[in-house]
């Protein structure tokens, strides 16, 4: 019986793997029948091209893989398949354009089944759901008339910052020191968490989990998934608790209900005056302090990398910070007025975020069938957007690869053409958010150091987001007192 048993077995295992082979392939090759695809192509099953469009990045050139294929199809639209998924690549400013005005009606926000796990909502809901209740709780405090208050707060985290990080110091690593300063200050204005020890305690676990979010989704000890999971849990176990302290301080009166994002939060019900739960609320904060700062450490690392290979873009960056810094009487700190006349050093941190666009596009999902540029754009396909596709395009920004901050002088770059917060409903909530920490971060560096690169031609990877291999070592010239 036993040898009976195990060839029914191997039967069956090999009837299974068969079925399984043959639905992976008569799916892939489902996805080519609609008339009037895009042309491109989708590559084999499940893998498609994400390896090509992946690796270009890695090799720190993100935007080939778009170009490549713009030349070879003549088009403005392509087709591939990316993250296991068919997708069109909408290119260029009518796609920008197209997809940023069609939100919720054509298309809506997709992410890869990774982040849901690795973003697991404490409601049967799915990121795209939560990320809406988010961004209608956020305009309270990511509106420029509700940031103004929080400017003296960034300036003074800023220049902690800088006396514990780089002052009295040769050389440094200006990498890490950026997502230093950028997820302190998440933590102090989100959370009002003001202690280092305790930012640190959140730190390392943050970046496992950053690595983890855009990587092959397979969860076995070792692997950046797996170890992504597991700094998840455990800093919504270390958010929990936080949470519970200032649920029993706002009911004691020791914490106030305008002090930050966490109370407002605790305080905030929907329409049928139902509050979200503590699970709910770490979900929503933990998604939070990822966005809020790890796009901004790249702009600001990026932004040291220029001013130091740029010296006359420096000059002109420390000539406008030096005019706001000897208007300051001794101890006061920067605000709302100051940001407002950092005109230039805007321009400069902009032509730094087209170059190097800390967001390099993202993806939608097809709500129904629809015809883009005369191509078929069957339900359920997932659409790009490639921040690239405009801001190294010579179509809209003429000699991309020369950095001129004149770009944003005036009325600045054509619309859906300067991306790098995305656009339309969907544009990151975050972005005056951003323009605060980066301007006062500049402030801060210049008015202190110049600074020389000490890997002349170190290579950029994107992964996904852009950064310098090496972390950006560079030498520190303090200014003379």
């Amino acid at each position: 019986m036993e040898p009976l048993f195990l060839t029914l077995l191997l039967a069956l295992f090999v009837s299974s793997v068969t079925v399984s082979l043959f639905l992976v392939f008569y799916n892939h090759l489902s996805q080519n029948s609609y008339p009037n695809l895009p042309p491109g192509k989708l590559g084999l099953p499940y893998v498609g091209e994400s390896f090509e469009f992946f690796s270009n990045g890695w090799k720190g050139h993100p935007e080939k893989f778009i170009f490549d294929r713009i030349a070879k199809y003549s088009s403005q639209v392509f087709k591939t398949n990316l993250l296991g998924e068919p997708a069109a690549v909408l290119c260029g400013a009518a796609g920008n354009k197209f997809l940023f005005s069609n939100e919720n009606k054509l298309v809506v926000a997709w992410w890869p089944d990774s982040v849901n796990k690795i973003f697991p909502s404490s409601l049967q809901t799915s990121s795209k759901e939560e990320a809406k209740k988010m961004r209608k709780l956020l305009p309270l405090f990511m509106k420029p008339e509700a940031l103004q208050r929080y400017i003296g707060i960034m300036d003074t985290v800023a220049q902690r910052h800088f006396a514990s990080g780089w002052e009295n110091k040769e050389q440094v690593l200006v990498f890490p020191l950026a997502k230093n300063y950028t997820f302190s200050l998440a933590c102090r204005l989100f959370l009002s968490l003001d202690d280092p020890s305790h930012v640190a305690r959140f730190s390392d676990p943050f970046q496992l989990l950053a690595s983890g979010i855009i990587s092959i989704p397979i969860d076995l000890p070792g692997t950046p998934f797996h170890r992504g999971i597991k700094a998840s849990n455990f800093i919504r176990t270390e958010l929990l608790a936080i949470i519970r302290q200032r649920n029993k301080d706002l009911a004691e009166g020791k914490a106030s209900p305008a002090q930050d994002i966490l109370s407002h939060m605790l305080l905030t019900c929907d329409e049928n005056g139902k509050c979200m739960n503590e699970l709910d609320i770490a979900d929503k904060i933990l998604g939070l302090l990822v966005g809020g700062h790890d796009t901004a450490s790249g702009a600001c690392t990026f932004i040291v990398k220029y001013l130091a290979e740029l010296p006359h873009i420096y000059d002109e960056v420390y000539k406008e910070q030096m005019e706001i810094a000897k208007s300051k009487t001794p101890g006061e700190l920067l605000n709302w007025g100051d940001i407002q006349k950092m005109k230039y050093s805007w321009n400069v941190a902009c032509e730094v975020m087209r170059i190097s666009p800390p967001l390099q596009g993202g993806f939608r999902e097809a709500l129904n069938d629809f015809i883009f540029n005369g191509f078929t754009i069957p339900k359920g396909w997932k659409l790009y957007w490639s921040a690239n596709s405009t801001h190294k395009n010579p179509v809209y920004f003429p000699e991309p690869e020369k950095f001129d901050p004149a770009r944003f002088e005036g009325n600045g770059p054509a619309p859906y053409t300067f991306v790098p917060f995305g656009g339309g409903p969907r544009m990151c909530p975050g972005k005056e958010y951003a323009r605060l920490e980066i301007l006062v971060f500049m402030h801060n560096l210049v008015k202190r150091f110049k600074f020389d690169k000490l890997i002349q031609d170190e290579k950029i990877v994107v992964n996904p987001l852009p950064i310098p291999e090496k972390g950006l070592p560079v030498r520190l010239h303090p200014h003379k007192a």
